[in-house]
């Protein structure tokens, strides 16, 4: 499973969008209905499934698909 593949599936555990339907334009809140807490949750599952370490002033800026898998190859 690639990457991304791999990033979409979790953002489909919190939404109603398939990960085949997921298009990188899709905004979390407005488009897959994520709550604050869904999104915090998610940013969570991120970090352990990478094994990363996200930063706060980085992620506040990620609004779509596209910017949070920018963020994930930049880490």
């Amino acid at each position: 499973m690639t990457q991304e593949m791999q990033f979409k599936t979790i953002v489909a555990q919190y939404c109603k969008v398939t990960p085949e339907e997921m298009t990188n334009s899709m905004r979390f809140r407005e488009d897959l209905g994520f709550s604050s807490l869904d999104f915090m949750s998610f940013l969570g599952e991120l970090e352990d499934t990478f094994d990363l370490e996200l930063e706060e002033e980085d992620v506040l800026k990620v609004l779509t698909v596209e910017e949070a898998l920018e963020l994930l190859e930049r880490l």
